[in-house]
């Protein structure tokens, strides 16, 4: 009997020391809200306030057991895996999730796909009361002060910055400085407009900084992400290194007139000569008879304007 009481108290123990603080969670999963946002125009703040609230910041059961962060409940159209789990009735379906991402990505489409929340996307991008009481109005929680709750985690923590583009560390820098709310959107503004265009093979790109993702880059230049990672010739989820010439526009399909030719040094990969010369990856590739992820050889000459024979 003493070694079950142990054990249940163990159990406990490791419970309560194991729990996601709400800063945790938001630093953990604020690149997937403000991903979404970019995908979807739901605001990050939004999202992660919802995140914080049902899943409570990623330790209830629901979620821990089935990676569901939005209470999502299965639906007649849902024919993915599920979990029975009590709520406003007795063993009631819940979507089950592989992972946190999948779980993200399915309430931006719950929420663009169904009617009754369409209304939602007409508000201002960063109208976070707007849509807090319009999740409620359209039936999204039977809580009665549902957009209430909302509201006070995205202002308590400052999330309403997310939906700038601007993650957790950002806020960080901001908040050691001790700025005030109004201050805090002034030095947000400013550094959004820190990155200053130059030109790169006759191309516009930024330098990046400490810190730079794509995301905040798009943003600041009312790109979409997936724009500047198709720019860039980078795969989803990249971040750029500080110093690191990042392109806002297109890269050429051929090298400026008077560079024909690159000899390749130690180290060089086919993305390194794509963004020293601004010439788009897949061209780079088409244009020296190379398969894509193939990477020459020191000292072979690569071809910029013209096809190899």
């Amino acid at each position: 009997m003493k070694y079950v009481l142990l054990l249940i108290f163990e159990v406990l123990v490791f419970t309560a020391f194991s729990q996601q603080t709400r800063t945790q969670y938001i630093e953990k999963y604020q690149l997937l809200a403000i991903e979404e946002m970019q995908r979807t125009g739901i605001p990050a703040s939004i999202k992660m306030a919802q995140a914080c609230l049902e899943s409570a910041n990623g330790n209830s059961n629901l979620c821990i057991l089935s990676n569901n962060h939005f209470g999502i409940k299965c639906k007649s159209n849902w024919t993915g895996p599920s979990v029975k789990w009590d709520d406003d009735a007795r063993n009631e379906c819940f979507r089950k999730y592989n992972t946190v991402e999948e779980s993200f990505i399915d309430h931006s489409n719950f929420l663009v796909n169904s009617p009754r929340y369409a209304s939602l996307f007409q508000l201002a991008p960063n109208d976070y009361v707007g849509w807090a009481h319009g999740l409620k109005a359209a039936g999204y929680a039977t809580a009665p002060d549902y957009a209430q709750r909302v509201i006070k985690i995205i202002e308590d923590n400052k999330l309403y910055l997310l939906d700038s583009g601007i993650n957790i560390d950002d806020l960080a820098i901001a908040q050691r400085a001790k700025l005030s709310n109004e201050n805090v959107s002034d030095f947000l503004k400013i550094d959004l407009e820190a990155h200053k265009v130059i030109s790169a093979n006759h191309l516009k790109a930024v330098v990046a900084r400490e810190g730079d993702t794509y995301e905040i880059i798009a943003q600041g230049f009312r790109k979409k992400a997936w724009e500047i990672y198709n720019f860039n010739d980078r795969p989803e989820g990249y971040r750029p290194q500080k110093n690191e010439v990042v392109y806002i526009q297109k890269k050429h399909k051929k090298a400026q007139k008077g560079k024909d030719f690159h000899r390749v040094e130690a180290g060089e990969t086919m993305h390194f000569i794509s963004q020293v010369y601004g010439v788009r990856l897949n061209m780079l590739y088409k244009r020296n008879k190379m398969k894509p992820g193939e990477e020459p050889k020191t000292e072979e000459v690569i071809y910029l304007r013209k096809n190899r024979r």
